[in-house]
């Protein structure tokens, strides 16, 4: 009883993440996870077990990275229950779901809806189904959250200055690609170290945007414990990413400096993970 009163008090007046929400966040990670395995595991088959036939390889490797570092950052803020902790998640989640629907729409003569394999057409309508409904339900939900009462926490692990601004620039960089592989594939997609199709051009922009609008809202929180579920999918997308470029290395453009920067920018984001996840753990 004691133990039950003291964390009472100690959560009294701080704004907690609803149950909504965080079935929401578990059900999303769910979701990412088996899109990972269509994409990273079966990265030459997406033309039997995916929405849409992906080529190269290395692309459907690349977006299936990025599918389980969300998977990992949706599970971790799912456990949250104060709401400063777990919101670095939603605003990336909306605004990707929210993209990537609209790239559908856009392309929809490229899915997979009346394929011969029983498979493929399940995944195309499953796919059309998750984007449709996700970005909506993620609205509701942060309606409900918003009329939640109580306040934020202190800050238990501020961010120095100097790291701040690193992420401010990370954000930008990725933003700024996001927006011209989304907005304008024709003319961005060449600058890719492989080869991209403007679906696959809006695809990876979509995920770039949403990295883009964890890592800045990360620089807004300023906070390592408020970041925690950032931290750790940036390690995890680092680390991913670079495995997929190992598996097909055929596919990428090695005589440019486009796959240069690309990993010079992985390594930046593995090491400021690194240091975030560290800062956060003692707090």
């Amino acid at each position: 009883m004691a133990i039950a009163q003291a964390a009472a008090t100690s959560t009294a007046g701080i704004h907690q993440t609803t149950r909504g929400m965080r079935r929401m966040l578990l059900i999303a990670a769910g979701l990412v996870f088996i899109t990972g395995v269509q994409l990273f595991v079966l990265s030459t088959q997406t033309d039997q077990f995916f929405a849409w036939t992906i080529k190269p390889p290395l692309t459907a490797a690349f977006l299936g990275a990025a599918y389980w570092a969300s998977c990992v950052l949706e599970l971790l803020a799912s456990r949250e229950r104060v709401w400063a902790r777990a919101r670095c998640a939603v605003p990336a989640v909306l605004i990707f779901t929210a993209l990537t629907l609209v790239a559908t729409l856009l392309h929809v003569d490229r899915f997979h809806f009346g394929a011969p394999e029983a498979s493929a057409r399940a995944a195309a309508w499953a796919w059309l189904a998750v984007y449709a409904a996700v970005p909506v339900a993620l609205i509701l939900l942060l309606a409900q959250q918003a009329r939640a009462s109580g306040g934020d926490p202190p800050r238990a692990a501020p961010m120095p200055a100097w790291f701040r601004r690193m992420l401010v620039a990370q954000a930008a960089l990725l933003l700024l690609c996001g927006a011209a592989l989304f907005l304008a594939p024709g003319a961005a997609a060449p600058l890719w170290p492989w080869a991209l199709t403007p679906l696959t051009a809006r695809a990876v922009g979509a995920w770039l945007l949403g990295l883009g609008i964890a890592v800045g809202q990360g620089a807004w929180e300023g906070d390592f414990v408020r970041t925690r579920p950032v931290a750790i999918s940036g390690v995890v997308l680092a680390l991913l990413q670079a495995a997929a470029i190992a598996r097909f290395p055929v596919d990428v453009r090695w005589e440019g400096v486009a796959i240069w920067l690309v990993l010079a920018f992985l390594a930046s984001l593995l090491a400021v993970g690194l240091y975030g996840w560290r800062r956060a753990r003692p707090a």
